[in-house]
């Protein structure tokens, strides 16, 4: 793995406005980055990210498997007892799941580490998915990059011929915050993607979702909700107003109820308990956990649901080097090995490994001038050189 800096194309911000990137600015600063990129070999994409995610997906299967006929586990992940009816069925069902995200520190020789799985609601996925690959077309059309280069990025086509899979027939409604400008671009780039697979799709916002009182949920226009893309966190949606009729309705979503447990960040004391010294694992335990003291002085704390960074804090020997602010916490904390993300030029990159239908197929690149990653850490591109 190198970081290469390198020219930016001059018409990168129109060209990105163009196809529906308007999100690539964030509070007048650049989210997309491509004043350098990141270079890795064939044999390191698939040794050190391609297989080792596809054996942590199995890993996490496996434990949603004994999470749905042991309650311990769900207690130990602090989901409140009312959903578990509706994530065991779901699980029992084998509702299908479009896409999910693990989080890696990579230092470009050790096998990579499992930080998190954003397995419930990731973002940044219109710009892996197409942006990066514009760039790469055009960098080696314009010499930036070697002419013969490639990048691990099949997110695009995975994701039509996973909704041809799940579409079934059904009317997709896509839904989410709409407002927001990054959730709204996602949620457009997805309906994209499932229109092209054959669905008829509809986009609204989760808050004009109403319930009929036969007790199916419906849309502005009174049409029953049968199948629903949600980018809207099931700790959420479980406590929001209608969350106490999400078991008794028809709907199916996704992701789907089960997704819960792999949102949650005690998976990875779990699956540390499970797979012992795994080389894509960090050692984890959940703080009330006496074992958590042989993590010494120095760990990552973080809680149970947070997301882009939020409550996260960074201890090393006994000093705090970073700590984010957020609302998060209220249901506990895990303790996690510290794993320094590897700093490039000064700047902090988190590796996104991407997953649809359950099988890896693209990378993403988050970068930032601190260790936390959060919601405006820059974007920047990857090729195969």
């Amino acid at each position: 793995m190198q970081r290469i800096p390198c020219p930016e194309r001059d018409d990168w911000r129109a060209t990105a406005e163009s196809i529906g990137f308007s999100f690539h600015t964030i509070g007048g600063e650049r989210y997309w980055d491509e004043r350098a990129y990141y270079a890795f070999t064939l044999t390191e994409i698939e040794r050190r990210f391609e297989t080792p995610t596809a054996e942590i997906e199995t890993m996490c299967l496996e434990l949603v498997g004994r999470a749905v006929s042991d309650e311990k586990y769900l207690r130990r992940l602090k989901i409140p007892e009312a959903v578990w009816p509706l994530i065991s069925e779901s699980w029992r069902r084998r509702d299908a799941s479009l896409y999910g995200r693990l989080d890696l520190s990579y230092d470009g020789w050790s096998p990579a580490k499992l930080l998190e799985y954003n397995a419930d609601t990731p973002t940044s996925l219109f710009e892996a998915a197409v942006f990066q690959w514009t760039w790469l077309e055009q960098a080696m059309e314009r010499a930036i990059i070697p002419k013969r280069a490639d990048q691990f990025n099949s997110i695009h086509e995975r994701l039509i011929e996973a909704w041809k899979k799940i579409g079934g027939g059904k009317h997709l409604h896509l839904t989410g915050m709409t407002d927001n400008v990054e959730d709204g671009g996602t949620l457009a780039y997805l309906q994209d993607t499932a229109t092209q697979a054959g669905l008829k799709t509809t986009l609204i916002d989760i808050k004009n979702i109403g319930l009929a009182s036969d007790g199916r949920f419906v849309d502005l226009e009174d049409r029953a909700i049968e199948l629903a893309f949600k980018l809207y966190p099931w700790e959420w949606m479980s406590q929001d107003t209608f969350g106490a009729k999400l078991a008794a309705a028809p709907t199916r979503w996704v992701e789907p109820p089960w997704k819960a447990i792999l949102s949650n960040k005690g998976i990875l004391p779990l699956l540390w308990e499970m797979f012992p010294k795994h080389p894509n694992l960090l050692p984890a335990y959940f703080e009330d956990d006496p074992k958590a003291t042989s993590l010494g002085s120095s760990f990552v704390r973080k809680p149970l649901y947070s997301r882009e960074g939020a409550n996260v804090t960074l201890v090393s020997a006994g000093t705090t080097l970073m700590e984010q602010q957020g609302p998060y916490g209220a249901e506990g904390y895990i303790r996690q090995a510290l794993a320094p993300l590897p700093s490039n030029s000064d700047q902090y990159a988190v590796i996104g490994s991407w997953l649809v239908d359950h099988m890896p197929c693209g990378l993403s690149i988050r970068e930032d001038e601190n260790p936390i990653t959060g919601n405006t850490s820059r974007f920047l591109p990857h090729a195969i050189v």
